[in-house]
């Protein structure tokens, strides 16, 4: 078991013990974004117990994720686009059907889901530029910088010029996601909702946890190893 306090800050609890992440989002703590936050401030803001944080913490077994805390920055751009960009790719298509379906269906007897339709086309419309911008301009700019035996020149200037607009565009996708968790009332399914009113609910749940934990890896992990390593080539080499 891994020892954590109220003093740590939310992506520290999270690169400590990744499976602690679904037990920050069962508080709704938000250890992406605002994942530099300390846990008790944290705790104090959103109106919750830290004693009850910690002892539910306390619980996550360490299991056999991937030790993505520790990669380096290349190695975390892999994995990046292997598993979340690649998930996204594949399910905000299929999320876009199935809201369109309950909609159509159900938009009658539950007028939220014209909302839920509308916030979730303003997600995907933000998220499908947002990843092909990663896969085709910052990836490869950071592949280039921790591959080059001199500091890469680029069109847009140092690397951390597209890294504040990610995280502009990471900070706007966050409040969408809140947004659509207001409309579906925190994803609950109504009495009479049927298994597709279900399935989507769910998808909707299941991207919001990928897509915290997603921009937690790149906010509070790769953006900052990239920053250095950019700051450190320019003296070094």
């Amino acid at each position: 078991m891994v020892n954590l306090s109220i003093e740590q800050s939310l992506a520290e609890v999270v690169n400590t013990v990744p499976g602690s992440a679904r037990v920050l989002e069962s508080f709704g703590l938000d250890y992406c974004c605002g994942g530099r936050r300390h846990l008790g401030a944290a705790c104090t803001d959103a109106g919750v117990d830290p004693e009850a944080v910690l002892d539910a913490l306390s619980d996550v077994e360490l299991g056999p994720e991937p030790n993505w805390a520790a990669m380096d920055p290349v190695e975390l751009v892999d994995h990046l686009q292997v598993t979340h960009h690649a998930y996204l790719h594949t399910e905000l298509e299929r999320l876009a059907a199935l809201t369109d379906k309950v909609a159509n269906t159900h938009g009658g007897r539950h007028p939220e889901l014209l909302d839920v339709r509308a916030v979730y086309t303003a997600i995907r419309e933000d998220f499908e530029p947002h990843l092909l911008k990663e896969e085709r301009v910052l990836f490869p700019m950071i592949r280039e910088l921790a591959s080059s035996p001199v500091v890469p020149t680029f069109h847009c200037g140092p690397v951390r010029n597209p890294i504040s607009m990610m995280m502009l565009e990471h900070d706007h996708v966050g409040e969408l996601l809140a947004t659509l968790r207001t409309v579906t009332n925190g994803y609950q399914t109504p009495d009479n909702g049927c298994a597709s009113y279900r399935a989507l609910y769910d998808g909707l749940a299941q991207m919001e946890t990928d897509t915290h934990l997603h921009i937690h890896k790149e906010n509070n992990l790769l953006f900052p190893a990239v920053i250095a390593l950019e700051e450190e080539s320019s003296i070094v080499r």
